[in-house]
């Protein structure tokens, strides 16, 4: 993507001519892949190649443009970022990089390379107080009936009745709202 024509179009008639310059199986390889999927695109605004950017969120990601810290700090969907001139992707593939195992095929805008991460067990865990059971129970309650959950709001009218006994809660979902399945009158 650029937002420079003359640079675009410099691109496009460059290209088969380096594709034909490498030896037989690359050059069978790179000519199949330019042919097939490469795209030059002409944009407008710098937003809107990051935004394009994004929404491919490629493997890996090359920036060569003025403001590198902008692009840094706007882009979000990409398997590895490389930012200037001076970086390249073989250098993250071969020494530069954290790993060379990164997502493919648009994964990038949900996870990134693999990292020991990966192999680490997440868990979360809760624990409340008698007295946050008032607030969380009440929310609960009603949030759940809203959307159609009965079983979850009686688990918060539950802990309510024997938390606050004696203590009357509304825990109907909200007038103005109506629950999951409950027609609308226009």
């Amino acid at each position: 993507m650029t937002s420079d024509r003359k640079l675009a179009e410099a691109v496009m008639s460059r290209v088969p001519a380096m594709i034909a310059e490498l030896p037989p199986l690359n050059a069978s390889n790179a000519a199949a892949a330019w042919e097939n999927f490469a795209e030059v695109m002409l944009c407008e605004t710098a937003a809107e190649m990051a935004g394009i950017a994004d929404d491919y969120a490629p493997e890996h990601l090359h920036v060569q443009a003025a403001d590198l810290d902008w692009w840094l700090k706007r882009l979000r969907s990409y398997g590895s970022l490389f930012l200037g001139e001076e970086t390249t992707v073989a250098y993250g593939d071969k020494c530069s990089g954290p790993n060379h195992v990164l997502p493919t095929s648009g994964a990038g805008r949900y996870t990134g390379g693999l990292s020991v991460h990966k192999f680490m067990k997440t868990v979360t865990w809760q624990r409340a107080t008698r007295e946050a059971s008032r607030a969380l129970g009440i929310a609960t309650a009603r949030i759940s009936r809203l959307e159609g959950m009965e079983g979850h709001a009686r688990t918060a009218d539950v802990r309510l009745a024997k938390f606050f006994p004696g203590e009357a809660f509304d825990l109907s979902p909200s007038d103005d709202q109506p629950q999951r399945g409950q027609a609308v009158a226009e």
